[in-house]
């Protein structure tokens, strides 16, 4: 890009600023009025509660802001690009996306979209569609190379239907044609695609899978979005506990995911989750045991109660064994039949030891977002790395705290 282009795309940061939520939900109303196909690949549910546009705009505006140094934004680009593998977005994707962009700046700024603009903008969407499937081009060939593995979408059988709590059921999701499945990265998520007919669509969504690495099976675990009837994510949660039985079919995508554990780390290792948050560090906690890792290790977790506490027997079990492995959970409600370990309360890493909170250990966040962040801050002012903090957000990123 020459300069000139760049100094134009800067000069539309404080209009970002200001209407990036406006330019974005204009955009996505013209992408599904004119290619209404995309709505099969988007998650309606992000367009329904503004996480999606929310999340692009910051986006947006991120680029924009870095538009001298776009480098900096490699990591976040990583992160987009392993979503949008998971979804089989494809190069031709991009296409149409930065027509209906580059229109959107056009409607939405009016006379202020001069053709210089426009050009501008147009030289900077070329050089992110091109850095973006780069990115995703190297990841889809990781894993197609990967030894079992697959691009786009595979049909799996469910074998297994597990109520973990009140709350969450498991899915034990087998190759439809017999074979096995890649060694995930314990923290990694898959796409599964269901047909919704209250909408007439098919629906991708992310679950992170919930077990270590075995090459027959995936397991996903779902929370039962509770709704309006018309909230798409609470249909596709409400549609797996309520329709989807062992012998059903589904379409599921590859492995993929940065939230990963370090496996080749000997520090203490800190997990801390609110709720269904917990799906990843539990394929994390298990993939760690079962190669008997030595490691110290602290399993933090925190929900309403105990009827909706999932793999409480699990980690019990596994805390029984490995005597490296140390639990704190909290209930907001706990009564006289709870065990008399639980701490009442949300999850206060006062009350954890010393010995857990220490510098070299590494600590893994995943839960609703204000639970994320409060928890980062926390460690962070009693003095942890941000480089040491890994945390996970379900749906589109809004966070921004390293």
């Amino acid at each position: 890009m020459e300069t000139k282009h760049k100094e134009l795309v800067k000069a539309t940061v404080p209009v970002l600023k200001e209407h990036g939520v406006l330019l974005t939900t204009h955009f996505y109303r013209r992408v599904f009025s004119f290619n209404p196909e995309l709505k099969n690949t988007f998650n309606m549910g992000n367009q329904q509660n503004g996480k999606q546009q929310t999340a692009l705009a910051m986006a947006v505006l991120a680029y924009a802001e870095h538009i001298d140094n776009p480098s900096v934004l490699l990591p976040v680009l990583e992160k987009i690009g392993h979503k949008h593998t998971s979804l089989d977005i494809r190069p031709e994707h991009y296409d149409i996306i930065g027509r209906h962009l580059l229109a959107s700046i056009g409607e939405v700024l009016g006379d202020a979209a001069t053709p210089e603009l426009i050009e501008a903008w147009t030289m900077a969407y070329g050089q992110l569609a091109g850095i973006m499937a780069g990115t995703e081009a190297r990841l889809y060939a990781n894993q197609v190379n990967r030894e079992n593995g697959w691009t786009g979408w595979r049909p799996f059988i469910v074998k297994d239907k597990i109520e973990e709590s009140a709350e969450i059921t498991s899915f034990h999701l087998y190759p439809a044609d017999g074979g096995k499945v890649p060694d995930h990265v314990p923290g990694q998520f898959l796409s599964i695609r269901l047909f919704l007919p209250e909408l007439n669509l098919l629906q991708p969504r992310q679950y992170s899978i919930s077990n270590a690495p075995n090459q027959l099976y995936f397991r996903i675990s779902v929370k039962r979005e509770k709704g309006t009837e018309l909230d798409t994510d609470g249909m596709i949660s409400n549609r797996l506990h309520d329709f989807v039985n062992p012998g059903d079919r589904v379409e599921v995508s590859a492995p993929a995911g940065d939230f990963v554990l370090n496996q080749d780390s000997e520090n203490p290792v800190v997990f801390i989750s609110g709720g269904v948050g917990q799906t990843p560090l539990v394929s994390m906690l298990e993939s760690l045991l079962q190669k008997s890792s030595t490691r110290p290790i602290t399993w933090v977790h925190g929900c309403r109660s105990e009827s909706v506490h999932a793999f409480k027997d699990t980690v019990d079990y596994l805390a029984g064994e490995y005597p490296n492995l140390k639990q704190h959970i909290f209930y907001n409600e706990k009564n006289q039949l709870s065990d008399q370990s639980v701490i009442q309360g949300i999850v206060d890493l006062s009350h954890l030891e010393e010995t857990a909170l220490v510098a070299d250990a590494e600590f893994y966040l995943c839960g609703p977002s204000p639970f994320i962040s409060k928890q980062y801050h926390d460690l962070r002012n009693i003095g942890i790395a941000k480089e040491a903090i890994h945390f996970e957000e379900f749906g589109p990123a809004v966070l921004t705290l390293n």
